[in-house]
């Protein structure tokens, strides 16, 4: 058997390299006060010896963990699972690691267990990336007066002197159904998603102002709630269709219920987009291959957890200089995907 072989240190690279162990540092750190020549031959000695920086001796030094805690919740949901994507791509590549906790369910009122735990851990900052749901949401002004570190909040509602990431859901309704009715459609039909997602309720709010602003009323025959699900989308699409004979078009609040709803038009000997168009949101990867491909809503939502890392960063780095971190929500824009279940042809 192979004898053990001892990982190398930092004072044993210097010696091979006729350095200092700061210079060593320097290199590592990727510092420009040092020599070319010096930085080359530190790093062809780092390479040869396999040396590998301590992480924890990083920590010690500089009195923080590099490590970012993230809650998130509902990961067999698309949106979460691609912002947690966002997330861990960009927090490797700037160094940090990620302590994940995943809630049993949404509705988590009592939050002190949850940093508690984290905290424990030292993490630098927090990502709280669940959605918002009902009053979940309830104790983040308590939240920020008890917690020592920064926090990071996605998909809410803004509020004053919070960092937030989130996504533009009514501007992202409205540019739905506003290309439903400049393309000639009059009777436009909703499947929301379940509203006691804050998420659902914007894009139902989107539709409906975006109506009423065209002069087009809105009334409770017109739409139809799921849960995010296909299959509640073609639920949802029959009930549509016997209730609201009038309708010409559908927006659906997420693709998934689109594509259910689809099927249901299919079913019934409609043809889409010449009886009734459809759009969806979230532009997932397999909408560009329903049938016919589905118009919908592109919103990054990995964009929106690399945001998330890097605001997360930013007030940790505020604290370690001494200087008062300034809270920011960023709101990205969403943009419509047009294919061919809408334009009239």
């Amino acid at each position: 058997m192979e004898e053990f072989r001892k990982r190398p240190t930092i004072k044993e690279v210097a010696a091979v390299a006729e350095v200092s162990t700061q210079t060593v540092s320097r290199v590592i750190n990727n510092r420009p006060d040092v020599a070319d020549e010096t930085r080359e031959r530190v790093k062809r000695v780092i390479n040869e010896m396999g040396y590998r920086p301590s992480a924890l001796a990083r920590s010690l030094i500089r009195n923080r963990s590099y490590t970012i805690g993230v809650v998130t919740a509902g990961l067999k949901y698309i949106g979460p699972s691609r912002i947690l994507n966002g997330i861990t791509c960009t927090a490797e590549e700037a160094g940090y690691s990620l302590i994940l906790q995943e809630l049993p369910r949404f509705t988590v009122i009592d939050f002190m267990p949850v940093f508690n735990n984290l905290l424990s851990r030292h993490v630098d900052g927090i990502i709280w990336a669940a959605p918002e749901i009902g009053n979940n949401r309830d104790w983040v002004d308590d939240a920020e007066s008890k917690i020592s570190v920064p926090i990071v909040y996605m998909t809410m509602e803004t509020r004053k002197g919070i960092s937030i990431i989130s996504v533009d859901n009514c501007e992202g309704a409205r540019l739905a159904v506003s290309h439903l009715l400049d393309n000639g459609y009059r009777h436009i039909g909703h499947i929301a998603g379940p509203l006691e997602w804050w998420e659902s309720k914007k894009r139902f709010m989107g539709w409906r102002e975006t109506l009423m602003a065209a002069g087009y009323s809105e009334e409770n025959c017109h739409w139809v709630e799921g849960n995010w699900s296909s299959s509640s989308g073609a639920e949802a699409a029959r009930k549509l269709l016997d209730q609201y004979p009038d309708m010409d078009a559908v927006f659906s609040a997420n693709d998934q219920m689109a594509l259910g709803a689809m099927s249901v038009i299919h079913a019934r000997g409609l043809t889409i987009p010449e009886d009734i168009a459809i759009a969806g949101f979230d532009n997932m990867p397999e909408s560009e291959f329903f049938w016919p491909p589905l118009t919908t809503i592109q919103h990054d939502q990995h964009q929106a957890g690399a945001l998330a890392v890097q605001e997360i960063i930013r007030l940790i780095e505020s604290l370690h200089n001494h200087t008062a971190p300034e809270a920011k929500a960023n709101i990205l824009i969403p943009e419509i995907i047009v294919r061919q279940s809408s334009p009239r042809r």
